[in-house]
């Protein structure tokens, strides 16, 4: 009977220890993507004239931050082994991967104008999105749950979610620090625009996100 007992302790801590069921993308902390999960890179060329492109001090971001950005993805896909929970209910966004949100989740996008003659570019996995002289990314998001009612997710390594409608998700085990991300967009014509559910954003002809880091 206790060795029944031992077991299934040992399996439920095992699967604790996984990320949710489904396919999704994360940001890239410079601790790096949790094992086996794809990577992928997205540089863009921001306002070239008066750039004031900013990002909190002593941020945890894997990437090349100055006049460009260049930011840094993980991608869970479907051969990655995962629990059989989904994501819990609370109050943040992922990105998306494919054609839908796992459960849960609305579905949103955010548009970069970016620079009007640029370099931009891109590389491996990246979460779904357009990527040409602009840049579009579809995020997953909810407010289902309470910020401050913690949430169980892996906490083995470091971690990204991204601000909604409320002050960043609370994480069992895990200390959370907001960085925030202002990117100097398209001065000309500039056509930015959101739509969905979307993360937190100040929007207007510059995008403003805020990330939760969680350590």
């Amino acid at each position: 009977m206790l060795s029944i007992l031992t077991l299934i302790f040992v399996v439920s801590t095992a699967y604790a220890g996984l990320w949710p069921k489904g396919t999704y993308t994360l940001v890239k902390p410079k601790a790096g993507c949790p094992f086996g999960w794809k990577e992928g890179w997205r540089d863009q060329d921001n306002e070239d004239s008066r750039n004031r492109n900013s990002i909190t001090w002593g941020h945890h971001f894997y990437g090349t931050f100055g006049v460009n950005m260049m930011f840094h993805y993980c991608t869970k896909d479907e051969h990655v082994i995962s629990g059989h929970s989904d994501w819990p209910r609370g109050n943040y966004c992922i990105l998306r991967q494919g054609i839908s949100c796992p459960p849960g989740f609305g579905t949103g996008s955010i548009l970069w104008d970016d620079e009007d003659r640029n370099s931009n570019s891109l590389g491996g996995v990246l979460p779904s999105g357009e990527y040409g002289e602009n840049t579009l990314i579809n995020y997953c998001c909810r407010s289902d749950g309470l910020a401050r009612k913690r949430i169980s997710l892996p906490k083995r390594k470091p971690f990204y979610l991204l601000r909604f409608r409320s002050h960043c998700q609370q994480v069992k085990g895990m200390l959370v620090r907001e960085e925030i991300v202002l990117t100097d967009d398209e001065d000309t014509r500039n056509g930015n625009r959101v739509s969905g559910d979307h993360p937190m954003n100040d929007g207007g002809v510059n995008n403003r996100l805020y990330y939760c880091y969680y350590h």
